[in-house]
């Protein structure tokens, strides 16, 4: 389904964890800051900072400061995002696949994808972390 999902995306130029990066923005609102979204998605903070760069370079979302004497920076979505966001939601492909579950077993599906996928970035993290050339 990953791959059925990226082949989707692929056209509007983002890929997969760009994607849930930008719908998280989107749930945090204004409180949207790297720290917040590296804690929500179980990532250190610089994975989550370089990101945030490659997505402002391709126009989804803007960087700015918070309040002038503070360090942290505002993360908001652009247009462009924000449209993005309303095509994505609307998957053709992944609809017709997970058409074959009920509503219950959809749920439960995305709750343990949901969970794999924390432990999944947990433990490629501490990969990361540990991996020594």
């Amino acid at each position: 389904m990953f791959w059925l999902r990226q082949r989707e995306l692929s056209p509007l130029g983002i890929i997969a964890s760009q994607l849930r990066v930008l719908r998280l923005i989107e749930e945090l609102g204004s409180k949207a800051t790297i720290s917040a979204m590296a804690k929500a998605l179980n990532r250190k903070v610089d994975v989550i900072s370089r990101q945030t760069v490659m997505l402002e370079k391709d126009g989804f979302i803007e960087r700015s400061k918070g309040k002038s004497k503070s360090r942290l920076l505002a993360i908001s979505l652009t247009q462009k995002s924000i449209e993005l966001l309303k095509i994505a939601k609307h998957s053709d492909a992944m609809r017709e696949c997970l058409k074959v579950l009920t509503r219950k077993e959809r749920q439960q599906l995305d709750l343990i994808l949901n969970r794999l996928s924390m432990k999944l970035n947990e433990y490629t993290s501490n990969q990361i972390d540990d991996w020594t050339p």
